[in-house]
């Protein structure tokens, strides 16, 4: 009778170290994945005041466009490693750079401007990049938060300190479809 019981014993604690090392697993791929994406929004915010300065002599009347784009970035700079702010000040900075190659299309001397051309190539990939990342960053916390929730494993996480983890995911303005 001993004998069984120590067996169920070392069984059931194979299954909770289990549980656990999956559960440390999925959150480390979380905390990876925002990496990944936080050094694309490191490069971005370091490509952004080149951008501003080569268009600003050619824009010299869309103050208010280079402002918003300078403000966008000083505060996804400034909202820090809390998500519940900073995925809504990337996401804004994002719109403002946007805005600003919209307008960019009407001044031609710029868009044949070389080092615009460079720059607005860069950003682009970076954008590119960004999004790859957040694709990767969502699905991992897809997989962590699904984990977390189900049968027997959301028993231990919450034992374990274990928390959902945040998605990346588009404001309802930027959802919105926009009008011509």
């Amino acid at each position: 009778m001993i004998f069984i019981l120590l067996a169920a014993s070392i069984l059931f604690l194979f299954f909770v170290a289990a549980i656990y090392n999956r559960l440390v697993r999925l959150r480390n791929r979380v905390q990876n994945a925002w990496s990944d994406i936080d050094i694309q929004l490191k490069r971005r915010h370091d490509l952004v005041p080149n951008l501003v300065e080569a268009v600003r002599g050619y824009m010299d009347h869309e103050r208010g466009t280079l402002e918003e784009v300078t403000r966008a970035r000083s505060q996804a700079m400034a909202s820090g490693p809390d998500l519940a702010a900073r995925i809504p000040a990337e996401m804004l900075l994002s719109g403002a750079i946007g805005n600003l190659f919209m307008r960019a299309e009407n001044y031609p001397n710029l868009r044949a401007a070389q080092n615009f051309q460079l720059l607005q190539e860069q950003i682009t990939s970076t954008e590119n990049r960004i999004a790859y990342a957040r694709q990767f960053y969502n699905e991992s916390v897809r997989q962590f938060n699904t984990v977390q929730a189900t049968f027997p494993q959301n028993l231990l996480a919450g034992a374990f300190g274990f928390s959902p983890a945040t998605l990346f995911a588009a404001e309802t303005t930027e959802r919105a479809v926009p009008q011509a």
